[in-house]
Order: C-alpha cells, then sequence, then structure tokens
C-alpha cells in the first residue's frame, strides 16, 4: 500500500500497534533533484498521513505506541568537517530527499505532544547486503555485484574517491529492532564509523566476482556527498549496539548470496 493512500489510517486502526517501524520512502537521491514535489510528497505526506492514522490510537489509559523512524545519516548531514560525524553536529541536507527526511524529525516531538508517541529515530549510514535490489535506486553495492556476476562493468559515477561508511544489513536489523524496546528519542547515528570509496569498494567487490575489467566512470551526480561516516558512539552506550560484520566479510556475504540461486531474476 502507498504510504499516501487515506486507507493506511484504517491500517494501523484495525491492527493496533504496539510499534511501528517506519521505513516506507522514495529512496533515490537522483529522483528528488528531478521531481522534488514528488519527493515531499511521499516523505513528508505520506509520513503525516501514518502519523494521523497513529494519533487516532491515543487513548488516556493505554500505552504510548512506540515508532522507531528510519533514515539517513549521510544525506542528513551534507558534506560534514569532521568524520566520523556524530549526532551534534549540524544538519545541512545536500538534497530534496535529505530535507524531507530531516522534515520529519523536526515533526516528531510535536506528534509526540499531540497523540503521546514515544519516538526513537536512527540514521543510518549506507546499508548493504543480500537481498538488496539491484535495480532503480538501489545501493552501489547491489548493483556493482548484479553487473559484475552478469559479466558487464558497472559505471562509478565521478572518479570514485567519494567516501561513505558502509554497514551490513544484520547490523543494521539489530540496531532498529533494539529502538524499538527502548524508549529513547535519539538520534542514533548507526554506521561503523569507517569512511571506504567507491573504487576501493569496486575493487573489492570485483576480486570476489572475478571480474578484470576497470570500471568505467560517468558524471557526478547532483546531490550526492563527497566523505561521510557515522560515529555511532551513542548507539553504543544507550542501546547497546555496535557493528559485527566487517565491509569484507558482508561484501563477500553479499556476492555469494547474489551468486546464489537464492537471488531473483
Amino acid at each position: 500500500m502507498d504510504i499516501r493512500d487515506p486507507e493506511v489510517r484504517a491500517v494501523v486502526a484495525e491492527v493496533r500497534p504496539d510499534v511501528v517501524y517506519h521505513l516506507a520512502a522514495q529512496i533515490s537521491v537522483s529522483v528528488s533533484v528531478q521531481e522534488p514535489v514528488l519527493d515531499a510528497d511521499v516523505n513528508i505526506g505520506g509520513t503525516l498521513n501514518l502519523f494521523e492514522g497513529m494519533r487516532e490510537l491515543k487513548s488516556p489509559a493505554s500505552k504510548p505506541v512506540k515508532l522507531v523512524y528510519v533514515t539517513s545519516g549521510g544525506t542528513a548531514y551534507g558534506n560534514p568537517e569532521v568524520v566520523p560525524t556524530d549526532e551534534s553536529t549540524p544538519v545541512w541536507p545536500l538534497s530534496p530527499y535529505g530535507a524531507s527526511k530531516l522534515a520529519i524529525e523536526t515533526y516528531l516531538p510535536i506528534y509526540e505532544r499531540l497523540c503521546d508517541i514515544d519516538y526513537s529515530i536512527i540514521r543510518l549510514a549506507n546499508v548493504y547486503g543480500p537481498r538488496q535490489d539491484p535495480h532503480g535506486a538501489a545501493g552501489v553495492i547491489a548493483i556493482f555485484t548484479r553487473a559484475m556476476l552478469a559479466g558487464r562493468t558497472p559505471t562509478v559515477f565521478g572518479d570514485g574517491n567519494d567516501e561513505r561508511d558502509y554497514v551490513f544489513v544484520s547490523d543494521v536489523v539489530e540496531a532498529i529492532a533494539r529502538a524499538g524496546e527502548r524508549s529513547l528519542p535519539g538520534p542514533f547515528n548507526v554506521g561503523t564509523g569507517v569512511c571506504t570509496s567507491t573504487n576501493r569498494v569496486f575493487e573489492i567487490i570485483a576480486d570476489y566476482c572475478g571480474h578484470s575489467e576497470p570500471a568505467v566512470h560517468g558524471p557526478d551526480r547532483p546531490g550526492d556527498i563527497n566523505r561521510i561516516s557515522l560515529d555511532s558512539t551513542r548507539a553504543k552506550e544507550q542501546l547497546g549496539w555496535e557493528p559485527r560484520i566487517s565491509l569484507e566479510a558482508g561484501l563477500q556475504r553479499t556476492v555469494e548470496w547474489f551468486n546464489s540461486d537464492a537471488q531473483p531474476d
């Protein structure tokens, strides 16, 4: 169901959830640059539609509904001066996507008062791993892996020296679950604190895939950030969370999954 659909509120009323994990979004930075109104319609309007459904659950005698709002740490901070970046860093989105995701963080304290919700904010680094969609606005690791296993050479946008923080999906799931069990607003960065260039990611995946062709470079993409990694000290101290899977181990697991019969055509 599209989160903009008014029937979302009926679903919330029927289920009466104890915890809502909100990850639905328009996720493409490039799409947000091309269609900022669409991006805001989904990421702001759709989320407020969900919040209004939760608002109707309000009951003086009931326990507050827990909401875990999952957003993007990389796009929230833009190009920060200090890396790894902690939650005290000023937020400065460089794309409509980053702005729309950040806007919801400003609504959360308001809805906490309006309908007595209990919320946590999770700011993710670049998530990757098995089952990631290798099409459209998918993560670079899934795109690179699928292309190389098919004998194609993927395109690296820009010079490939841009750096990101890549965190494995199972580590991310654990962080989100822990947030759902605690009454702590955050925001909580969820990342490894390690910067890795796109060129280095290409090299590691190529090694695991047996791909020998050099990268093909394309133009820079508007709205992309240059360098980011997330300091997750707060998540460690308050949620008891820290990443367990190294980039090399996570990439190996990812390539093995894409190379197995488990992945879809």
